[in-house]
Order: C-alpha cells, then structure tokens, then sequence
C-alpha cells in the first residue's frame, strides 16, 4: 500500500497532492534567486533615484561619477537608444526621467562599474540639480490640481470621458433603478493604506550581450513576454532580439508585473558590451515597485425588513500613484465587485483612479477585490446589526449563484456555490476559549505582553468575497504551450507561464502526465526564446491557461505522432478561454455576453483575541471554506490559502506603507511589519470542487480569494470583540483600546 502511495505522489496526475520540487532547494537556501545569478566578466549596475516626489530636474552632471575607479558607465534619459517610455498598460513611465520626477524613487541615471561597491559610489557621484515642486499627495483634491500628466495617456482606450485633470480611469455602473428606496439604509465611509508586496527576493537580474546588436535578460518577473514587448522599442531593438528568461522569483503578488531593472540592465549591457548585474536592496526595492492602492469608499445599502437588498451606492476612490501601471484595470475590478457576492437589483457604482506624487501603485493579490470586500463585508454587518438579522442568514439571503445578474449586467453562468460556501464556512467549529492563565505568547502582544489577561476579549467575525478569474474586458488572454514526443516515448514541455512560487510548474507537469500517460517528461525552461507568451502569472489565470494549453498541446501532440507512424513531433498550441467584452462606459453595462470569465468565492470565519486596556490583538484561529472549480494539486490549494490569508491578515493588522508629502517614511521591513509564524494562527480549510462549465478540468484559480476575504473577515472579528466601528484598516493599537 505504502508502494502504491509513493508511486501516486511521484506520478503527480491531475487531482493528486504531489509534493513541490522546489521545496526542499527554498527550505534549505539552495535555491537559485535571480540575484544569485553570474556570468564571466560581469559588471553591476545601480541606479540614481529622484529624492523628491516632484520636481523640476535642472541638469544632471556625470563627469565626477565616470571618473571613478572601476566605472564603465553612467546613462541618462538622452541615452535611452529607442522608445523613451514604457507602461505595463499604457506607455506613461519614462525610462529615465529627463526633465520632471513625478515620485520619491524614480529612476533618473543608471551606472554599471567592475564591483557593487563602485557602482554605488559613482551613483552617488552623479549631481543632479533639482526644482523641488508641490506635491500632489491628497488623492481628494488631484483631479483640481494642475496636471501631472498634461497629454492624458489613458484617454481614448474606450473608458468613460473625464475631463478632469490627473484622472487614470473613471467608472460609472448603473443598474436598474438607482433612487429605489429600501425599508433601512445603513451608510458607511471606508478606507484601506497602501500594503507593499512584501516578496522576500528583492527586484534582481542579469542582462547578457550576445555580440550582435541583442540581448539576454534574466530575470524575476510575472510576464516574460510583455516583458520583452515593453523591453525592445525602448532599445531601438526588435522582439527576437531581446530574449527574456526566468530567473528564480522569491515572490512577486503582482508587485513583478510591471518592470523594474529589466531595459536598465539592458541599456548598461549593450553600452559596455559586457553582462550586467543588478540586485536592488530592500529600501530601493519599497520605492522600486508597484504597491496596493491606498482607497477611500463611500457605501450605502438600502434593503427590505426582510433582509433583502434593494440598492447599493458606492463611490470609490484609490490612488494610483505617478504612472498608470494596472490602475485602470484594478478601478474597474473595485467597481464591478463593490457589491460583493450578492443579488442586487439596483445599484450605481462610481469609481476614480487619480495620478498623484504618491508611491507608484497597481497589481497586488486580489487587486480591486480586496478594498471593496472590506467595505462591503462591513455594511453587511452593519445592516445584519440594524435589522436585528444574524449576519450569516442576512448573508444566505442574499447569496449570489447561476442566473442571477451582476450588477454589470453579466448573468452568471458558470459555477459560483456562494450560498454552500457560506453554510459550509459557518458550520466550521469554532475552538473554545483558552482558559487563564496561559503563556505569554498565546495572549495578544505576544511574548512582550505586559498584561496577564484580564483585558482580554474574544470576537468572532465572519466575511465573504468574490473575485474574477482571469483577465475581463475584452483582453485577447491567451497562453501557449509546446510539446516534443520522441519516438522512445519521452516528452519535453514548454511554457513561458512564470514560476513565482505558485506552484504552476507543478500544474504544467501533472496535466503533461495526465494527458501523455508517462512520467518520462522534462519541463523546458522558462523563456520567450522557445514558447509563445503564457501571460501573466497573476489574476489568478495561470492554472487555468497554462493547463488548457498543455493540454490542448499534449493531445495535438499525440495526435500528430500517431498519424506520422510514431515519429518525433514538435506541436505548439494556443488556449485562450471564452471571449470577454468591454463595459459600456457610460453605463458600465456589458456590451456582450460577460466581462469576466468566471467567479470564486471565499468564505471565512475567524476568532481573535483583544487586550482593549493595551490595544493589543492576536487572531486566535480561521476557518475558511472556499470554490476551487477544480484542485489539481489539493496540497498547492491549502498552501495557496494559507499565504493568502497571511497577507490580508498583515493588511488587517499591520502593514501600511506610510508616506510624507509623497516620500516612503517606512522602506524597510524594520519599520514596515509583515506577519511572521508566531502570528498566523492556526487554519481549518474546506475545499468545495464546483467544476467551471468552460475551464479545462474546471479548475479555478485559488490564489487571491483568501486575500480578498481575511481581511474583511478579521475587521469583523475585531470589531465584535471590542463593538467599535473599525472604518480603516490596518486596526492599529490606538484604534482598538478603549481605555
């Protein structure tokens, strides 16, 4: 039997728990980070950041920087050989700044030298003079200020015409009748900081010369080939040239999405001839990257006596930052689940995402969803309270399924077991309450708590959200793979879907071996050099994709080796999942069948623990039912849940990036705190398998509904223990002592 077992987790097919490759490498620091790569004769790189949010830059001067011992290079705006700028989603952001710096951080010379250390004094050595201007930090008051971008580089991509200065993308949804009144109204104002990715490997790579005019970039990314088509105007160079390769990621939650030293590596490579190095170190990486937008949410919900909504108002506002990025898709994921996952027959919506001199922001885990889910999750409780209603029946009343209609307009037609997920989340056990007295670490604040207990409070608290499973509006999503049989029966498998730690690599080998019968197969490296583009590792797409394109490859593959007598063969395929359409953007009405692919759903409940003398919390336990379509690796499921539920409970908790007229206050993880194991708690998880109609094997992605719900879910906790409102989160000390 014990045979059997390890034959089944060596085997690895599609449904089974199989045990990580890269585990035991990561567990024990053998594995190969992007900033542990090398080559022969390599140079590092650095890079000169604007200490201003906003500023005029008068001139830049490098002579005292190039006549550094060990310098090779120093490179500025006028150095940039192609496309001056770049953009994840629009083409806004300069490589290097030239005449303005729109955030603390920007990039605005780059230097290569022999050793790290030059390389770090001849950016220092370069003196830029600079015209400190008023920053624009209140995103209330950006769309009256002067513009930070005077030619509107989100205008004219089909989005609702705004125009007000300093706006990314304006959205207005409206269903039904919105001025219906309802039997009670509960209103609400809502905010959330901005969270930092928080990946362990900071931004890192190596970019290679290959002595004809191209180059090599190696690499910690979520999107090789967006990557290279954002990477090769700006060298002059064209697609094939530019080759972008995988290196080891240590995390990436979006926060890789968009680039970081991908075209400066390149630039610094292709100047001196020789490979370049760079590795950021945790305070450039803060100012480096993108970072969850900060939110602002106004919230009104009008229902029956009965418990039935009636309309939901919204207006929400976030903060985009000085570049677009991701903003005007995470604005519209925002608005279109405002709502959560329950019916409601009327609604107006109205969301903004505005430009300003804040830190740069767009994809993080559950990006949109997350913000709107601790709002609504809130006001559900708040009219649970005023109907006298238990908030999980308020909650069962109103469940979203098959059929219902969004407030988008889209009829559901996939799966979506909202009101199971529910019932299945409140029947979990709750654990009883820990007697006094008790060890230190098992009391809020931990080892260095000063109380014993008696201020101690115990709150339960329950939440539900919903997010969309791949890209929605209309995006051309597509994933390739490729398959080589050989005529002795083995396989090779390529994908150019990222490995950040999600575990696709996995998923690609067990649908390989699912559909080839055999274990004799080898997954390719990750690479535009071989494969189509796979996408983004994000929006929780990749199982989905990656798995219908191997899929469809394998199968064609086997096809094609059959009909050639059992010759080799060399298949590509491309998958691309049912088509979406644009929402109307006046009305914000789908103008086709849908605008997303299809929904999961979440559901938690969650027990924390309050010293209200001190002000002090610990989550006690959580218990979290969620839709998975499908598990192909039920293990990988669990994992994922629990590391989303980790970055909502820092967001509930603890982190926020703190910000002064523009500048970062808190780059480092001293000052910026992240959830450790001592406070994770522990996470009893149900898996509800719903297959979705149209998805290959009906999987669903299982990475960000965890992060969408904890956070609402440990709000409510908190707020039962202490019956404090709890409009902001993170919940800090001062917010939850009442004495």
């Amino acid at each position: 039997m014990s045979q059997l077992v390890e034959r089944r987790l060596a085997r690895g097919q599609i449904g089974e728990s199989v045990r990580r490759e890269d585990a035991v490498p990561k567990v024990t620091g053998e594995f190969a980070y992007a900033s542990d790569l090398s080559a022969s004769g390599m140079l590092w790189g650095d890079t000169v950041r604007s200490p201003h949010a906003h500023a005029r830059i008068r001139s830049v001067h490098v002579a005292a920087a190039l006549a550094l011992p060990g310098v090779h290079a120093v490179l500025l705006h006028e150095d940039v050989p192609g496309r001056k700028t770049y953009g994840l989603e629009f083409p806004d952001q300069p490589v290097l700044a030239s005449d303005r710096a729109r955030y603390h951080g920007e990039a605005v010379a780059v230097v290569a030298a022999e050793e790290p250390e030059q390389a770090r004094r001849a950016a220092a050595a370069v003196a830029v003079e600079y015209e400190p201007l008023d920053a624009i930090d209140d995103p209330e008051r950006a769309t009256e200020m002067p513009p930070l971008h005077p030619d509107r580089p989100t205008m004219g991509h089909g989005f609702r015409d705004d125009p007000r200065p300093n706006v990314v993308r304006h959205i207005v949804i409206r269903h039904g009748d919105p001025e219906t009144r309802g039997d009670v109204c509960v209103e609400g104002v809502y905010e959330l900081g901005s969270q930092d990715q928080a990946f362990l490997g900071p931004e890192s790579g190596l970019a290679v010369p290959d002595g004809e005019g191209g180059v090599d970039v190696y690499v910690a990314t979520q999107w090789l080939h967006v990557d290279r088509d954002q990477v090769a105007p700006c060298l002059g160079l064209a697609p094939e040239q530019v080759r972008i390769h995988l290196g080891g990621v240590g995390g990436a939650f979006g926060g890789r999405e968009d680039l970081s030293m991908q075209i400066h590596g390149a630039m610094l490579a292709l100047h001196t001839g020789r490979p370049v190095k760079m590795v950021y170190d945790r305070e450039e990486s803060f100012v480096g990257h993108v970072h969850r937008h900060p939110a602002k949410i106004w919230l009104e919900h009008r229902a029956t006596r009965e418990g039935r909504l009636v309309c939901v108002r919204a207006r929400i506002l976030i903060d985009g930052g000085a570049y677009a990025s991701s903003s005007a898709a995470v604005i519209s994921n925002a608005a279109s689940f405002a709502a959560g996952p329950y019916r409601v027959d009327h609604a107006l919506i109205d969301g903004t995402a505005v430009y300003t001199n804040n830190p740069p922001c767009g994809a993080m885990r559950g990006f949109g969803a997350v913000q709107t889910c601790f709002a609504a999750e809130a006001q559900m409780d708040r009219l649970a309270a005023e109907l006298g209603i238990d908030p999980v029946e308020l909650r069962l009343r109103n469940a979203l399924g098959p059929g219902d209609t969004l407030p988008t307009g889209q009829v559901l037609t996939g799966s979506l077991p909202t009101a199971e997920v529910i019932r299945r989340a409140a029947a979990i056990p709750v654990p009883d309450p820990e007697p006094l007295p008790r060890e230190p670490i098992r009391l809020p604040g931990g080892a260095g708590n000063t109380t014993r207990g008696e201020g101690v409070r115990r709150g339960v608290g329950f939440a539900v959200g919903f997010k969309n499973i791949c890209f929605s509006e209309g995006f051309d999503d597509s994933c390739a793979a490729r398959v080589i049989l050989r005529a002795d029966g083995g396989a090779e498998v390529h994908c150019a879907a990222a490995e950040v730690g999600q575990g696709v690599a996995g998923v690609i080998l067990q649908v390989a071996r699912t559909e080839l019968g055999t274990d004799d197969i080898v997954l390719g490296s990750h690479t535009t050099a071989s494969v189509g583009s796979a996408g983004s590792s994000s929006a929780s797409r990749m199982t989905w994709m990656a798995a219908g394109a191997v899929r469809d490859a394998c199968r064609a593959a086997l096809a094609e080796r059959d009909r050639r007598g059992g010759a080799d063969v060399d298949v590509e395929r491309v998958h691309r999942h049912p088509p979406t359409t644009p929402l109307d953007p006046e009305t914000g009405q789908v103008t086709g069948e849908r605008a997303h692919v299809a929904l999961a759903v979440a559901a938690m409940r969650v027990v924390v623990e309050v010293d209200v003398d001190l002000g002090l919390s610990r989550v006690v336990w959580i218990g979290t039912v969620q839709d998975v379509g499908r598990a192909v690796n039920p293990a990988a499921v669990e994992g994922q849940i629990e590391g989303g539920i980790a970055q909502g409970l820092g967001l509930a908790l603890m982190e926020e990036i703190l910000t002064h007229e523009g500048r970062i206050l808190n780059a480092s993880f001293t000052d910026y705190l992240i959830p450790t194991a001592l406070d994770m708690p522990p996470v009893a998880i149900e898996l509800i398998e719903d297959p979705e109609p149209d998805a290959p094997y009906g999987v669903k992605g299982v990475g960000e509904p965890p992060t969408v719900v904890s956070t609402a879910a440990i709000a409510a906790a908190l707020r039962d223990a202490t019956g404090l409102p709890l409009y902001r989160v993170p919940v800090r000390p001062e917010h939850i002592a009442l004495r």
